[in-house]
């Protein structure tokens, strides 16, 4: 049960800060921005939601600092709302745009369901927020209702029948999923963060039935990612589940969960992808991996990356342990070694071999999600160390019982290689700003994250109104985005911006803004913004 507040508090008790409105104001030069290209009934939605998911957010803000939200957030920042629930509509949009230009008409309708999901998304949350708010907001709830009156209306007209049942079907996902997830993670996400991570797992959960049910053909690629994600997913809500009812820390535990992941990879997850490939996968996937000598070399390159990576860690923890102190912390800079050794990994890939990459980052997806698992549950014989040599590296966004940073960090280099729609890219061959949407996630990121994080906490003086981050850091961000930006020119052949500067420019000063305001996951948040804009 909730706790009231008076009812004699003000719907405007609590102001709202500086940071948090120059947040909205990127957020909605983004939407704007996307709604001057696209310009049509969706695009007008994307608008109408934005306007309501900004009221909304103050809401959700106000349970947070009085803690009468109905589950456990994260409470180093604000709820996050407005920017995670504009990134599926803005997302689904430009993939509509883009796909009408190609003359695809089935991945432009798949980009209508997009926007569509997560306009519903977004709308469900606006609705928690408020119904759980005392006393009622009556103009909150007017300004929401006006809007989801709006899109719901537009979409009706819109959506044929089978794509309402799909958005719902995603809808009805997506509640479960909070219910269970939020309730076993207290503290690892904000309202925002649920949203954009819970959202997209609904959809791929139900892209990946829908595909079974109809034997649709398609890549093995996507097949394998949809797999994979579900299937780890599915693995994690059913540990968590059967842990509540016995110690996990146990040889006798641990040894059953190493059994138990056995089975549900060789009886559920490998029929599964068999299923939708129409062959071994496992034979499929070591084809696909030594299919080529540059596919080779590309591996070799990748595991002595990986293997410097587990040195740094090692390094630190020794480093920590003959220190004085046992609350040493990785400073700035040494966590930001992962930044360059990731970006080292990306481009390459993206240059030379973007299929192999796409399936090395989903396979590095389950490693990761893996681990984590096991050092949560404490399962022998690495829970325990990875518990020590991963506490090093916490920052305040690791309040929860689980460490999702460096998953965030995969995911937001991952996803701008996983969302192009490849279809209706063939045809339109990535002109303009548009080629550069692979490399979305290494340019915000990469580069842009982890230069502001360091020159900012370096050097930085002037810091922004209401934040930590620093003017110094956002500038030295862009500019050493640009730069990275002619480096790819240079080295990567299909690459030809066709004079688009101008908007790669804004671009990028708007996503470095939005990086020096935001309190939500960088990592995370980031990239799709730069791809949303770079795609438009």
């Amino acid at each position: 049960m909730t706790r009231q507040c008076p009812p004699s508090a003000p719907e405007s008790g609590f102001p709202l800060s500086g940071s948090v409105l120059a947040e909205a104001a990127v957020v909605f030069a983004v939407v704007l921005s996307i709604h001057a290209v696209v310009w049509d009934r969706y695009s007008w939605c994307a608008v109408a939601l934005a306007v309501q998911a900004f009221y909304v957010q103050y809401k959700w803000d106000r349970l947070l600092q009085q803690g009468n939200a109905v589950f456990q957030f994260r409470m180093s920042a604000n709820s996050g709302l407005l920017p995670a629930s504009m990134v599926m509509p803005l997302l689904g949009l430009v993939m509509k745009e883009r796909c009408q230009t190609a003359g695809n008409p089935y991945f432009e309708r798949f980009g209508v369901v997009v926007a569509a999901t997560g306009m519903a998304v977004a709308l469900f949350s606006s609705v928690l927020a408020l119904g759980i708010t005392r006393p009622v907001p009556t103009n909150t709830c007017a300004i929401s209702g006006l809007a989801g009156g709006i899109i719901i209306y537009i979409m009706k007209h819109s959506l044929s029948v089978g794509e309402v049942i799909e958005v719902l079907e995603v809808l009805l996902i997506f509640v479960y999923l909070n219910m269970i997830l939020l309730y076993l993670l207290p503290r690892c996400f904000t309202p925002g963060e649920a949203l954009l991570v819970l959202g997209g797992i609904s959809f791929v959960l139900n892209q990946l039935i829908k595909r079974s049910l109809t034997e649709s053909q398609g890549d093995p690629v996507d097949f394998f990612l949809l797999v994979v994600v579900v299937g780890m997913v599915l693995m994690g809500v059913f540990f968590s589940t059967l842990f509540v009812f016995m110690d996990s820390g146990t040889w006798a535990s641990s040894i059953f969960f190493h059994l138990m992941t056995c089975v549900l990879g060789l009886g559920v997850v490998l029929p599964w992808l068999h299923w939708l490939i129409r062959r071994n996968p496992l034979l499929w996937l070591l084809q696909f991996l030594f299919y080529t000598e540059t596919r080779i070399y590309l591996l070799a390159y990748w595991s002595l990356l990986a293997t410097v990576a587990c040195m740094v860690v090692l390094y630190q923890n020794a480093k920590r342990s003959s220190s004085e102190s046992k609350k040493h912390k990785a400073p700035t800079i040494t966590r930001k070694y992962f930044h360059f050794i990731v970006v080292a990994t990306y481009i390459p890939g993206i240059i030379f071999d973007r299929p192999l990459l796409y399936v090395a980052a989903t396979v590095c997806l389950a490693v990761f999600i893996f681990l984590e698992y096991v050092r949560y549950f404490r399962i022998k014989p690495l829970g325990h160390t990875l518990r020590s040599l991963l506490s090093l590296f916490l920052d305040e966004r690791d309040s929860g019982p689980l460490i999702l940073t460096h998953i965030y960090l995969l995911l937001g280099m991952s996803l701008p290689i996983w969302l192009i729609p490849r279809p209706c890219i063939q045809k339109d061959n990535l002109g303009g700003a548009r080629a550069l949407v692979p490399y979305a996630g290494v340019l915000a990121v990469g580069v842009g994250d982890t230069v502001a994080s360091i020159f900012g906490s370096t050097m930085g003086e002037i810091r922004w109104p209401g934040t930590k981050k620093t003017f110094e850091g956002t500038m030295t961000s862009i500019f050493a985005q640009i730069i990275s930006v002619a480096l790819i020119l240079i080295f990567d052949s299909g690459v030809d911006l066709n004079y688009s500067y101008a908007w790669i420019l804004g671009s990028i000063s708007t996503v470095s803004l939005l990086e020096a305001y935001t309190t939500q996951i960088d990592n995370l948040l980031l990239p799709l913004y730069l791809l949303i804009l770079l795609m438009a």
